[in-house]
């Protein structure tokens, strides 16, 4: 008998942006905490990239930075924003549209 082998679609990269002012605490946090969430969640289909806005303030206009820390998902299309340090889970995997709010 055989069996059918269902094809699965290439995992997507998921591209973050996270926006943060110097080496502050909630940008260490945030960056930790984004870190973790990722190798949990995406593992091997992610890139992050940290933009200090100390450094590069133009940036955040691209992205209507208000506050910070932020992350940004560029991809997978549509474009999400969190801000805060992401230390609740639950409230990442909704933002990032990783599970439907309850």
């Amino acid at each position: 008998m055989k069996t059918k082998t269902l094809k699965r679609p290439p995992a997507k990269l998921w591209q973050l942006r996270l926006y943060v002012m110097d080496q502050t605490a909630k940008s260490v946090i945030a960056l930790a905490n984004l870190k973790k969430f990722c190798e949990t969640h995406l593992k091997g289909r992610y890139r992050i990239t940290v933009i200090d806005l100390m450094k590069q303030p133009h940036l955040a206009k691209s992205d209507q930075i208000l506050a910070i820390p932020t992350v940004v998902r560029k991809l997978p299309k549509p474009v999400r924003t969190i801000i805060g340090t992401l230390s609740d889970t639950g409230h990442l995997l909704v933002g990032l549209d990783l599970r439907a709010a309850v």
